[in-house]
């Protein structure tokens, strides 16, 4: 029924594009593909300053702005977005003029053109509908506010097909918006992507060549994009590079050629794989893009004689998770490379116990972590390319995220660690 008395906005003209203000919910594969929609909005004439991304996730978010607005869902990354809609539309001091949140079907990943597919998973592509569902029960949130609500779906592994998805779902959000000037926007999102993940690949390998000059080990991160999240992942990675421990993220691995021929040379001349990017020997069904990423950094770490340890989390009930966890597992402990993992990670997961299960990792580290890396170079072709390069200085920043940046060489006392 209509609400007769109730009060409605009125129209209002569309703001130009500079101060059109668009926020977007950092959640989910947003956390891998935020710098494409910086650029997109970019080159569309959006103000940078009027680009609002959410706050990480918390508890505080969710009951502050997400209570009563849950929608039934047994992902817990994926019901965490009601608090980052809440934040977004009532907790602005400035409105805003469009609530963003892409329906990503596929993912550009680097092992596109080895793997079957490189989807998403089907839940997280579909959550902006299943959130939107919470602002829409009582009455229309969006409309009440004066937001305009834009989900386009988009498959950002297809270049092709991504301005057509972003013009339609858009048009009516950006004022004047054209077919052209959308192809345009894109290509330049696309580059604004690609040089942000070189530029970290690019860290990452000079945290690797610092590893195998110094003789010191690292630790390598399987998980997904949004795991990344401090209220997701809750630190754990940040936890243990306080204490002296480089920290990489298999997203965010460096592919150079040279790295890849030398770590997967003789899997190549015996014909078990095609190229370095090939899982099907380990994983046939390659269409889910997170999860092929995380087989592929599996095989990675059993080669890479610095990585003395992989760190596996997944969020509660995570169906697309359960079936790699054996799999994961044996490639990894076959190498003799350590393998923890953090498993069922939701918003009740103690602080206490994720405590001590770091200060258990870091004390299997400090023994086995020399003979480790020492058992894996024995076993690798000659020739690392690592060891060519030119000294550096220890590396500052071993993270994807910045507030995750600490000093690889600095070792801190147990007792200091978080």
């Amino acid at each position: 029924m209509p609400s007769w008395f109730g009060r409605t906005r009125s129209a209002e003209p569309a703001p130009s594009r500079s101060k059109l203000r668009v926020g977007i919910p950092r959640v989910l594969n947003v956390w891998s593909t935020h710098q494409f929609w910086v650029g997109l909005f970019g080159a569309l004439g959006v103000d940078p300053r009027n680009l609002v991304f959410s706050a990480d996730t918390s508890e505080e978010q969710g009951r502050q702005f997400g209570k009563g607005r849950g929608t039934v869902d047994c992902c817990y990354p994926v019901k965490c977005a009601t608090g980052h809609y809440g934040e977004l539309i009532f907790g602005q001091r400035e409105k805003l003029d469009v609530l963003f949140s892409p329906m990503i079907y596929t993912l550009p990943s680097f092992l596109s053109g080895h793997v079957a597919r490189t989807l998403t998973c089907p839940r997280v592509m579909a959550a902006p509908e299943n959130i939107k569902a919470g602002f829409l029960k009582e009455r229309e949130v969006f409309a009440d506010q004066g937001i305009h609500y834009a989900t386009p779906f988009v498959s950002l592994d297809e270049p092709k097909l991504v301005p057509k998805q972003l013009f339609e779902g858009l048009r009516e959000a950006v004022p004047g918006l054209t077919m052209e000037e959308t192809a345009r926007a894109v290509d330049a999102a696309y580059r604004a992507l690609r040089d942000f993940n070189d530029r970290l690949r690019k860290k990452s390998r000079e945290v690797l060549e610092w590893c195998a000059r110094e003789e010191r080990a690292c630790l390598l991160v399987l998980a997904r994009p949004y795991h990344m999240d401090p209220g997701i992942g809750h630190e754990i990675e940040v936890d243990l590079q306080a204490y002296g421990y480089p920290i990489l993220w298999a997203q965010y691995f460096p592919i150079d050629d040279d790295l890849m021929q030398w770590a997967f040379g003789p899997d190549l001349a015996a014909g078990a794989i095609r190229s370095p990017f090939d899982i099907r020997d380990v994983w046939p069904s390659s269409y889910s893009s997170n999860t092929n990423e995380i087989l592929w950094g599996a095989k990675v770490a059993a080669r890479v004689p610095w990585i003395a340890c992989v760190v596996r989390m997944s969020s509660y009930e995570c169906g697309m998770d359960q079936p790699t966890y054996t799999p994961v597992q044996q490639i990894v402990e076959r190498s003799g490379t350590l393998f923890f993992s953090f498993q069922d990670l939701d918003s009740t997961k103690p602080a206490g116990s994720v405590k001590i299960r770091v200060e258990t990792i870091t004390h299997y580290l400090e023994r086995y972590a020399a003979d480790i890396v020492a058992r894996k170079k024995a076993t690798m072709p000659p020739g690392c390319p690592l060891l060519s390069a030119g000294a550096s200085a220890a590396p500052s920043e071993t993270s994807p995220r910045s507030d995750c940046a600490g000093k690889a060489g600095a070792r801190t006392t147990p007792e200091r660690a978080r």
